[in-house]
């Protein structure tokens, strides 16, 4: 019987995973994970389905030395309209497919399940918020390591040239200044320490 894409529980979709990535055996993903935190027997019973309750350290453990995230083996991802397959969840959680359960992972708007309360509101705000500072921090280091290469830039370029591109990445670098200072002043208010984009 040929094996799916996708497989049917979280030790299915290590094992295919895992062969997937040209991993021979579960001793061998073992070593992949720093600090000898797991063993190939324990993998071993995870891919078997005789151990199903794995920590959240485990799960993470196994995702980063596949090179996935998390959600790839948490969820039939591939097939968005499955239904979880994992053991012991709630009822509301149960009938989730791995499409609702992903957009509620990442806190996406499409989440069909609708956030209740203000709290909720304002907690996927500042989540996007946060991500959204995160990208804005590393385009000002961006136009500032470009801004910063100016001198090395006259070489091949004239004046006058040179004038108009650096005055471009100075107006957009305020311009990103500005976003991440709104961005920081939200998520401050929200009991953010917002030190780390400074």
């Amino acid at each position: 019987m040929k094996e799916s894409a996708t497989g049917s529980g979280i030790g299915q979709r290590i094992r295919l995973i895992r062969k997937k990535r040209g991993i021979k055996s579960t001793a061998d993903l073992a070593e992949l994970i720093p600090g000898g935190l797991m063993s190939g027997a324990v993998l071993r019973n995870i891919e078997a389905g005789v151990k199903t309750d794995l920590s959240v350290s485990q799960l993470l453990n196994i995702a980063r030395a596949l090179r996935v995230t998390p959600i790839f083996l948490l969820a039939s991802i591939r097939e968005p309209d499955s239904s979880l397959d994992i053991p012991n969840l709630s009822d509301d959680l149960n009938g989730m497919t791995a499409i609702e359960f992903d957009y509620w992972l990442s806190g996406s708007s499409e989440w069909i399940h609708e956030w209740t309360t203000v709290d909720d509101h304002s907690e996927r705000n500042q989540l996007r918020a946060m991500r959204e500072l995160e990208r804005q921090v590393k385009e000002r280091d961006r136009l500032t390591a470009l801004i910063e290469l100016t001198p090395e830039l006259e070489l091949s370029a004239t004046k006058e040239d040179l004038g108009n591109e650096v005055g471009e990445l100075l107006l957009r670098r305020t311009e990103v200044h500005r976003q991440i200072d709104r961005l920081s002043k939200f998520l401050e208010s929200g009991g953010w320490d917002v030190q780390r984009w400074q």
